[in-house]
């Protein structure tokens, strides 16, 4: 049986060196970071992690502000929002909680958010910034896989990694941080002819495809690292739902050296690089030098 990455036990510890920061920032600066996040609708998934991101904003010492707006919510009346919440020095965050309605372009919102502001990383300008390895705040699942891989492995400079998914939030920034670690990286998708053979040459494998159980055990390298970045809400045969991942837990186990769960795995990352980045947004604002306990 494999290594299992608990990223809930990565995520505590990070939240705790976050809320030391937050702590140094207002003992040296009388600073207390803000964080707000923006929910236009009623979907259940998205109030969920609303409340969940509110509730460990509050728990690491900043301040938190929520605005939820109707389902009908015109897109000129959020960006207007959005607009206002840019010039709020209070606000050192802002993050619109994703998926929104169809009447809603989100592209054009998320570019409307003060790039220095962007803490869920997916402005284009943050996006540029990271393709070329420049400074830029990093989409939170994907520095959440990068900060799993490096505590599991350690140095992964020169791995053969294969990320199975191309999306703008987990695939392609994942892509560049890895090969910013040196490694050589296959990104792999629905046409990807053989991806199960492909599969089977890498050391570290990321999905990130939004399909169940897809990748199965006989896809996994001997020792490799896999870490499940999917999601998916499933019926079992005795009629009971669950969440799974987009690998085969069952099979991969059997032959990976490590892997996260699912739930427990990518997840709980996901919000502490969201606190961490709004940290390293309030210091970038305010042109200070990061707290110890997170540089």
């Amino acid at each position: 049986m494999s290594t299992v990455i608990d990223g809930k036990a990565l995520a505590e510890t990070l939240r705790s060196r976050i809320k030391q920061a937050v702590s140094e920032l207002q003992a040296e600066h009388n600073i207390v970071p803000g964080l707000a996040v923006v929910l236009v609708g009623e979907n259940p998934a998205s109030q969920v992690y609303v409340r969940s991101k509110a509730r460990q904003t509050v728990e690491v010492g900043m301040q938190s502000f929520e605005h939820r707006l109707p389902e009908n919510t015109s897109e000129s009346d959020l960006v207007q929002l959005i607009k206002e919440l840019n010039q709020e020095p209070q606000v050192n965050g802002i993050l619109v909680q994703l998926p929104l309605p169809a009447q809603i372009n989100s592209e054009h919102i998320i570019n409307t958010i003060n790039v220095n502001k962007d803490v869920d990383g997916f402005h284009v300008e943050n996006t540029g910034r990271l393709s070329i390895g420049s400074d830029s705040l990093i989409p939170c699942t994907p520095a959440g896989c990068l900060i799993l891989l490096k505590r599991t492995i350690g140095d992964i400079a020169g791995q053969n990694a294969i990320i199975i998914g191309r999306s703008n939030i987990v695939g392609k920034p994942v892509a560049q941080l890895l090969l910013k670690e040196h490694c050589t990286v296959t990104i792999a998708h629905s046409r990807t002819r053989d991806l199960s053979s492909t599969c089977r040459q890498a050391d570290i494998v990321i999905a990130a495809v939004g399909v169940p159980e897809m990748v199965k055990g006989d896809w996994i390298k001997p020792r490799a690292t896999v870490i499940d970045v999917g999601i998916n809400r499933i019926t079992d045969n005795s009629g009971k739902s669950k969440l799974v991942g987009d690998v085969d837990y069952a099979s991969a186990s059997e032959v990976a050296g490590a892997i996260t769960p699912v739930p427990g795995g990518v997840g709980p990352m996901t919000i502490a690089c969201l606190l961490q980045n709004t940290i390293i947004a309030t210091c970038r604002q305010r042109q200070i030098k990061l707290p110890e306990a997170i540089s």
